[in-house]
């Protein structure tokens, strides 16, 4: 699993949105739905944990997946089980959306 920084991301997603150099990742929030009523990246794609090995069929196998949470452990474990059913561009946003909201977006509520 390929590990990606806050501003990493933000990067990646203002490259895709400004040219078609590079697809734009889908953001898979792992994080229960309380937790997504506190704080939430924008355009992200909500599949609680627990529910992955039922929904991957949900997932392009293809398209580049960033996996978030909280902290950065359970979307460790959602990317490392969605490696283990053969998606191949997957990734881990490390200090999950807590880092996002301190580097990124202040105005993001954390908890």
């Amino acid at each position: 699993m390929q590990q990606i920084s806050p501003q990493g991301l933000a990067e990646w997603l203002a490259e895709a949105e400004s040219s078609a150099a590079r697809k734009e990742p889908v953001l898979l929030d792992v994080r229960e739905p309380w937790e997504l009523e506190l704080a939430k990246i924008t355009g992200s794609v909500t599949i609680p944990l627990r529910e992955i090995p039922a929904r991957t069929g949900e997932l392009d196998e293809d398209a580049p997946i960033v996996c978030i949470c909280h902290h950065g452990g359970r979307s460790a474990q959602a990317a490392m089980f969605l490696e283990s059913r053969g998606f191949k561009n997957v990734y881990n946003l490390q200090t999950g959306v807590d880092g996002w909201a301190r580097q990124i977006d202040p105005e993001m509520k954390t908890y």
